[in-house]
């Protein structure tokens, strides 16, 4: 199978290309070329900004495009714009902040999904929500849309997660997120 992953490089991304290449997939990336020296030498490489012109991508065909990066609806209709004609399937990886009660316990995928028609007030989960619309108005039988939570492990840049272990490993009164009756214990105390 012949893949293009949009983005690649740091987290998300630098795992599918690990994952795809095991798999014995010919994998593509499009990225920035601010982490040139990441991939193995099977890695065919184009660097653009996807913000700006992908016709560098122009003419290639792929199965599938993986798309890891996008969180603004333009950035996506540009992607859609380039490689609508030469790629099977889409994949998007979303987000479950789309939905418009996240977080909610029992939350299904026929919840409600929800978007914030006031570009002023978007945050991450309307945009996202908004490139699913995009994707989907565009290529609606070619899309695959994954939402999922907190993505942790090794190459995370953000220290959402390995925060919270950490700081409970070093016990005492710690501020947790949730409601006020919910008691959270830690193994640490």
């Amino acid at each position: 199978m012949r893949l293009l992953i949009l983005g690649g490089t740091v987290f998300l991304g630098r795992h599918i290309v690990e994952a795809a290449l095991k798999a014995g997939h010919k994998v593509t990336t499009l990225n920035r070329g601010t982490n040139k020296d990441l991939h193995p030498k099977e890695v065919e490489t184009f660097y653009a900004d996807r913000t700006q012109d992908l016709n560098i991508l122009s003419g290639h065909k792929f199965d599938a495009v993986i798309d890891t990066s996008a969180y603004s609806p333009d950035v996506i209709e540009r992607s859609i714009s380039t490689l609508k004609k030469s790629v099977g399937t889409y994949l998007f990886v979303s987000s479950v902040s789309v939905y418009r009660q996240f977080p909610k316990i029992g939350m299904t995928e026929t919840d409600d999904i929800g978007r914030s028609t006031n570009t002023e007030e978007q945050d991450y989960g309307s945009l996202k929500a908004d490139c699913e619309k995009t994707l989907l108005e565009h290529m609606p039988h070619n899309a695959l849309i994954i939402r999922p939570g907190l993505i942790v492990g090794p190459h995370d840049p953000t220290d959402r997660f390995s925060y919270w272990p950490v700081r409970i490993a070093k016990g005492g009164t710690i501020l947790a997120p949730g409601r006020r009756e919910r008691q959270v214990l830690s193994a640490a105390t």
